[in-house]
């Protein structure tokens, strides 16, 4: 559902991905101003013919871009300031226009608002489970003439998976920024408290209960294993636990409901017999993204299903250390529930706007070395370096990523070993993952509030009202 923070409501789309606020004002980060060559809101791209070829220098280009840091994020903004002056190097003819958020780069509501009044900026920020949404509403250019491997040269070492996120019929919509695949956090501290190896995390479900149980009989009102059960958090993590043991929220045709099986009913069976008869994951129930995190930062929960950018969440914001926490693949390790996010670029702005937002998405976010990617920055501004994901690169990309990460290091990354070294396939979120997430919320809760909740009834009629929602695409 990550993100990064959809995964929080969108992780619940993120997952979280996310919290409600309001785009505020331009901010220019550019060099010199300049004239725009396109016309906003045309049916197709105007400008240099060859979709190719690259930019002209002699094109002038502004490009209004969203999810520029604000100020209150100090360190990201100096960087987002010095790629827009480096880029502008190579690039002195085309002036970024940055547009940032005091909170999150997305919330659904203002999302759909600013598709459906085509106020989006020449790029913009998305989850990849936005796509449907986005094309609805013929929000995004098609860009697969645009993109080769001359304007990314390291195209071929990003993982096809998620680059097929961002397609449809064969057409590229976005490029990616980050991915995430969820994994087991584990407190390491509780575990050696409680006689277990932090180092080899729980690989399957009925590891995941036993563990819990020996965390739980530390007192104190530490919680061994941690689930979420509102504002659509549940049904992400409902999500997420099927796929481990290789289920399905929706069919193959994608307009039924296939969660109401055997393996639906063994994931919350489980989560029955954890909260009832292990008495293993607390008191309080109804718990949504962030609650987690600040009982797993106190060490008062041993485990919950995560993606690897919680940790830095709670270091930075919860006064958490890294040594504290390590990253198990998920449990079952059938599939994971994958996403993350991306920038699409608006229908109908010019081609030479397309051209060079692909070239500021490659140098700020597909090049090893560069932009997001300059891990030696990043750690003398003090920001964290080390954490598993995102990380879509393969081959080259990925081993010389992958030697940088360690070598500029903030964290123990051999806390992360069993997370990176035993990869799930990842599988990506239902359609309709919000509306579906709501009322499988109904299934955690249930289960997780009631001890005599009936769990055959529960995802009967949660699968009738998801069977309503798929109907109505």
């Amino acid at each position: 559902m990550r993100s990064a923070r959809l995964r929080r409501a969108r992780r619940a789309s993120a997952v979280t991905l996310v919290s409600a606020m309001t785009l505020t004002a331009l901010a220019a980060c550019g060099t010199s101003s300049s004239s725009d060559n396109g016309t906003d809101g045309a049916s197709q791209p105007t400008g240099s013919s060859d979709a190719s070829a690259p930019l002209d220098p002699k094109t002038k280009v502004t490009l209004t871009i969203d999810c520029m840091p604000p100020a209150a994020k100090a360190a990201e903004l100096k960087e987002w300031k010095e790629d827009v002056a480096e880029f502008n190097k190579t690039y002195p003819n085309v002036t970024i226009e940055g547009r940032s958020t005091p909170g999150q780069c997305l919330e659904p509501p203002r999302f759909t608002a600013m598709l459906k009044a085509k106020s989006q900026p020449d790029v913009f920020y998305t989850y990849f489970t936005d796509l449907p949404q986005v094309l609805s509403e013929n929000g995004a250019a098609d860009i697969s003439a645009y993109v080769n491997d001359k304007t990314v040269p390291a195209l071929k070492d990003i993982d096809p998976d998620v680059l097929g996120s961002l397609k449809q019929d064969g057409k590229l919509y976005g490029l990616p920024t980050s991915n995430y695949t969820m994994g087991l956090l584990i407190n390491r501290k509780l575990f050696k408290d409680a006689g277990l190896d932090p180092d080899a995390p729980p690989r399957t479900w009925d590891e995941v209960r036993a563990a819990a149980k020996k965390i739980a009989a530390l007192g104190d009102g530490v919680a061994g294993f941690g689930e979420y059960s509102a504002a659509n958090t549940g049904g992400w993590h409902f999500t997420a636990q099927l796929y481990s043991l290789g289920g399905d929220v929706v069919d193959a045709s994608g307009t039924k409901a296939a969660f109401n099986d055997e393996l639906g009913k063994q994931v919350v069976r489980n989560l029955h017999a954890m909260r009832w008869e292990d008495d293993s994951m607390g008191k309080t129930q109804l718990l949504k993204w962030g609650d987690l995190q600040k009982q797993i930062a106190t060490d008062k929960l041993g485990m919950f299903l995560a993606a690897p950018d919680d940790i830095a969440y709670m270091v930075q914001q919860l006064g958490a250390t890294y040594e504290n926490f390590g990253m198990g693949p998920i449990p079952g390790g059938r599939n994971t529930l994958a996403g993350g996010n991306n920038y699409m670029v608006k229908q109908g702005i010019s081609s030479d706007k397309i051209k060079a937002a692909v070239a500021w998405l490659n140098f700020k976010n597909l090049t090893v070395g560069k932009g997001q990617f300059d891990w030696a920055r990043t750690k003398a501004d003090k920001l964290p370096v080390g954490i598993p994901q995102p990380n879509f690169w393969l081959n080259e990309s990925k081993t010389k990523d992958d030697a940088a990460r360690v070598e500029h290091a903030t964290m123990p990354v051999a806390n992360f070993k069993t997370f990176m070294d035993n990869p799930v396939p990842g599988k990506a979120e239902p359609p309709k993952a919000q509306e579906i997430y709501k009322i499988l919320d109904n299934v955690m809760s249930g289960v997780l509030t009631n001890e005599a909740a009936d769990i055959d009834k529960l995802l009967s009629t949660a699968e009738t009202q998801v069977n309503q929602v798929l109907a109505n695409q």
